[in-house]
């Protein structure tokens, strides 16, 4: 059951009851705003929450309604001890948005749930795709390869009870949140305050956190197993506009992945370039309403 679902984003706290393969789960999302609907999907990571949209929520609800999830796993949401994976998101994200929304809706999604939300497109869910600083690949993937029995060994020695949590709590711990924020999250030091770091920390520490957690940064999340398969999802023609957004200062590995979805796959989708790296989405959520409120206004007027 998720723990004490409260509003963090000045909204509605709803629950929406799924099931995955025959056990209950409760996923938490809330609503602000009225207006037509609007989904927001946060970035996976290990503290993936839907408080990262909090920003750009609270501008896009001045219009629209907002509708923000924690996805499952995550945040309030359940955390049962699956062995997550993409079979479950996808089923996950397709039962949401169909037993929510009763017409096609505009999707906002950051990091790796650009795949999920590419996969879902030719079932006329989306009016408009709007993809944030898209990954398709885990963490440790990207840095040391590809590396499956490694990482299958990761995630079984991580699920174990003791030697799992302590794995776990030595890449959770404060300073390894820091480290990771600067080198990958976000652009200016500046930004991650001790703040913002007790809250992400807090997100780590809730039970049952570990597993999903596990599962992202060993790739066990990854919505493909190849750049082609990514690129697959954006043959034309596509179902709904698409514009992907670009930070200026992300990682070199992901930002040549982008730029080249960007200028040599040849799809018709627009390109907005902001400051930021993989987490541009919290760290300048004004600058990216700004930004794509132009595009919305268009498509939504």
């Amino acid at each position: 059951m998720p723990f004490n679902p409260t509003p963090i984003l000045g909204g509605t706290v709803r629950e929406f009851y799924w099931n995955w393969k025959k056990k209950p789960v409760t996923v938490v999302y809330e609503v602000l705003g009225e207006g037509q609907p609007i989904l927001l999907l946060p970035a996976f990571s290990s503290v993936s929450t839907r408080g990262e949209m909090r920003g750009l929520a609270e501008r896009l609800a001045q219009r629209f309604q907002v509708y923000v999830v924690d996805w499952v796993g995550f945040g309030q949401s359940s955390r049962p001890g699956f062995r997550y994976g993409p079979a479950l998101y996808h089923a996950f994200l397709k039962d949401f948005v169909r037993g929510v929304f009763h017409q096609p809706v505009v999707v906002i999604a950051a990091g790796h749930a650009a795949g999920y939300v590419m996969q879902l497109a030719p079932s006329s869910v989306w009016s408009w795709i709007v993809l944030v600083a898209p990954t398709w690949r885990g963490p440790l993937p990207t840095a040391m390869g590809e590396h499956r029995w490694f990482y299958n060994l990761l995630r079984f020695l991580i699920r174990l009870p003791l030697i799992g949590q302590l794995l776990y709590w030595l890449n959770t711990t404060p300073a390894f949140l820091g480290w990771m924020y600067r080198r990958h999250v976000f652009a200016d030091p500046a930004h991650l305050t001790k703040a913002l770091l007790d809250e992400k920390w807090r997100t780590t520490q809730q039970r049952g956190a570990r597993f999903a957690s596990a599962a992202f940064v060993t790739g066990g999340l990854d919505p493909v197993r190849s750049r082609s398969q990514f690129f697959d999802y954006f043959q034309p023609p596509l179902p709904a506009p698409v514009m992907m957004v670009i930070g200026e200062q992300t990682p070199v590995k992901s930002l040549a992945e982008m730029e080249i979805l960007a200028h040599f796959s040849g799809v018709g989708i627009q390109i907005l370039r902001l400051p930021g790296s993989l987490g541009l989405h919290e760290e300048y959520a004004d600058q990216l309403a700004d930004g794509i409120l132009p595009f919305l206004n268009k498509y939504l007027s």
